[in-house]
């Protein structure tokens, strides 16, 4: 029991806790606090869910994860790269922002955390390592500039609609430039400069919170949001007030298409439970699939509709002498006729109405209280269609979690379980999901605020929680005036120091498929945008691929006699003498299926260029593996040279590779007397077996080489 309890409940271990510790933790909390809350109401919009979700996610799966992990200083909660990865995994399955888009994202949540405690329950946290770091560092610099550059949008006040190819809304963003919304730019800006002054110049002060209150009180007191509504009859423009027309009419048949779906859902589900023969259910959901099939027509025709209808400008003359008011592309108000003098862009369209904006964007109203607490929406086609997605983003988020839970250990010490860890991020997300959460991850900024502000325990993410709270229930109508341009001034500003294009040079320099792993990770998820999982996930098969090819031709070293009496690779020292009786080559890789072949021709070739050679010396110190097929290659060479008069000698062979030939009785075959400790008492022995010529041979281990 002593030894199950640490796992079941870790954060017994923070107790007794002691006043010094608690008030530690209580400053550090707050502090980082400070920090979440604005955080996380801008990482919820990069998730392309409403900006009070991102609350949500910060209250409890940063204290569940702090509570169930292994690390006393990681801040969990939204994060930017993960928030990304939501938004791209559901941006083809529904509009941002919409319900259906909020309950993919929460049962995603679900789905993550499952993966994450499988992993961890069943202490696979090795699993991680098929994202080599070369394919991280990859990742991370295209996320990081995809992140920037969705938010530029945001900054100057231009309204784009999202489409399949991210590289596609940038250029489409450039071309309208010149409709910059101005106050919204100086927003923005004004932001960058306050957090970059106060970073440089008093760095122990919250930056981003100070940012986010300044501008809440400039947007309040000046008017900033500007809101207004019409009908689509108003709209002068013919093709427009078309385009209108057909975008509202898809959204109306996509919401029945859902309820068709819900439907017939609902009557496959009571046939299987009634036992209904399989010709009746076969024909419900083969028309389930000719609904979905329409759906993600409609969806896809909706979205380009809509980003063509936010492309439009529009000037507006108000309602004079009973006549309406009416809405004219800008520059096409007719001569005689005066426009209210704002720049309207539409910003919704339902039931004929259009929603209109012409000032800056800001948060709106967040709903005070706690999140509902409710068991997530999943069914099993959600499942197929999330799995793929749920898998990428548990591994990177544990692995950012887990670097990060690393790196604090480093200064203070403490001992990080991986396992553990994949519990704690797998709970926090469970738990997170039953509190309309959507994926959540440790982030490096807080756990370094939590770190510098001197936390001692997860207490102190448990406190911050708490300030969370306070914030959902009794300060949320503050945020209402919080200008979203600083909401994407704060995500630029976050995600600018994880682009580092000299980890992709140093992947270079260590080893070409290193880099070739992160050069191709980094161009494929730029490609992809929005689709970021493929991208990485091209990387990792590419790293995969790469290890195996390395691991398919390793090193195999013909050797000579060096001057010191050490045999070494006649490649590097070409002066170096040779033997014509003695072939010894070095092997520096494990033997298995996948290798055997080039070893075995290796060995050959060798023995060709040495035709009175009798003796052939595996040096085998770098061989830590032999599997079934290395076992039968050996055997068959074995059997080969002896039919040719040629001996094959093993040196430095490891037990698990002795072990193997033991067993399988190829040791027996070759002959006990075949395999030696190390190289040199092999020479010896070939050499007692050549007698007199073996005296001079070069490789004698007694034979001073000549140049000495």
């Amino acid at each position: 029991m002593n030894k199950v309890a640490p796992r079941l409940l870790p954060f017994l271990s923070w107790w007794p806790l002691r006043g010094a510790d608690l008030r530690a933790d209580l400053i550090a909390g707050i502090t980082v606090a400070l920090v979440l809350i604005p955080q996380s109401m801008a990482y919820a919009q990069l998730a392309g869910m409403p900006a009070y979700y991102g609350l949500y996610a910060a209250f409890l799966p940063g204290m569940v994860a702090a509570m169930w992990g292994s690390s006393a200083h990681l801040a969990t909660g939204p994060v930017a790269v993960v928030a990304l990865l939501t938004a791209s995994a559901l941006a083809p399955l529904a509009a941002s922002g919409s319900v259906q888009f909020i309950v993919l994202a929460v049962a995603l949540a679900l789905l993550v955390g499952l993966i994450q405690l499988a992993l961890g329950v069943f202490r696979l946290g090795v699993v991680v390592s098929f994202l080599s770091h070369p394919v991280i560092v990859g990742f991370t610099n295209a996320a990081a500039i995809i992140i920037a550059l969705s938010q530029v949008n945001k900054l100057f006040g231009i309204s784009i609609g999202r489409s399949e190819h991210f590289l596609q809304d940038v250029w489409g963003m450039l071309q309208q430039v010149g409709d910059t919304h101005l106050p919204t730019l100086m927003m923005g800006l004004g932001a960058c400069v306050i957090m970059l002054g106060m970073k440089r110049y008093t760095p122990r002060l919250p930056n981003v919170l100070v940012a986010v209150v300044l501008a809440t009180l400039v947007s309040w007191a000046t008017g900033y949001e500007r809101n207004s509504s019409s009908r689509i009859d108003y709209l002068m423009d013919g093709q427009v007030r078309l385009l209108a027309d057909e975008f509202m009419r898809t959204e109306a048949r996509i919401a029945q298409l859902r309820t068709h779906i819900s439907q017939h859902s609902a009557e496959l589900q009571q046939f299987r439970r009634q036992g209904e023969n399989s010709q009746r259910v076969a024909a419900v959901r083969y028309e389930i699939e000719l609904l979905q099939l329409e759906l993600s027509n409609a969806e896809q025709e909706s979205r380009k509709n809509n980003r063509s209808l936010r492309r439009f400008v529009f000037e507006q003359v108000p309602a004079h002498d009973g006549i309406a008011p009416r809405l004219y592309l800008r520059g096409q108000v007719p001569a005689g006729e005066r426009s209210d003098g704002y720049r309207w862009r539409i910003g919704k369209v339902k039931d004929g109405e259009l929603k209109l904006i012409g000032g800056g964007e800001v948060v709106g109203s967040i709903p005070s209280g706690l999140p509902e607490l409710s068991v997530p929406v999943l069914h099993w086609s959600d499942v197929g269609t999330l799995l793929s997605s749920a898998l990428v983003i548990a591994l990177v988020g544990f692995m950012e979690a887990i670097s990060i839970a690393k790196a604090m250990a480093a200064r203070t010490r403490q001992r990080i379980d991986p396992n553990q860890e994949l519990i704690g991020q797998g709970l926090a997300n469970i738990v997170g999901s039953f509190s309309q959460a959507f994926p959540v991850s440790g982030s490096f900024s807080r756990s370094a605020v939590n770190l510098n502000s001197g936390g001692r325990s997860g207490m102190s993410s448990v406190f911050a929680s708490l300030l969370v709270l306070s914030t959902l229930l009794f300060l949320t109508p503050l945020l209402y005036h919080l200008p979203q341009a600083v909401l994407a001034a704060i995500i630029i500003m976050a995600v600018l120091g994880l682009v580092n294009l000299s980890a992709m040079r140093h992947a270079w320099q260590v080893h070409r498929h290193d880099g070739i792993a992160a050069s191709v990770t980094f161009v494929a998820t730029l490609a992809f945008a929005p689709h970021l999982d493929n991208g990485i996930l091209l990387g990792a098969a590419i790293a995969i691929g790469l290890f195996l090819y390395r691991t398919m031709q390793p090193r195999v070293a013909r050797l000579g006699r060096h001057a010191d009496g050490t045999l070494r690779d006649v490649k590097v020292y070409p002066e170096m003498p040779t033997s014509a009786a003695i072939v010894p080559v070095r092997f520096d890789g494990q033997l298995y299926f996948a290798n055997v072949g080039y070893f075995e021709d290796a060995v050959l070739e060798a023995v060709a260029d040495k035709p009175r050679a009798s003796h052939v010396l595996v040096v085998g110190n770098g061989i830590n593996n032999l599997d079934a097929s290395g076992e039968q290659v050996v055997r068959a060479l074995h059997q080969r040279l002896r039919a040719n008069g040629v001996r094959l000698v093993f040196s430095g062979l490891k037990k698990q590779v002795l072990d193997v030939m033991r067993r399988t009785g190829l040791l027996d075959e070759i002959g006990a007397d075949s395999f030696y400790p190390d190289e040199d008492r092999a020479l010896t022995a070939i050499c007692d077996w050549l007698g007199e010529a073996g005296g001079t041979d070069p490789f004698h281990p007694d034979r001073k080489p000549s140049g000495q």
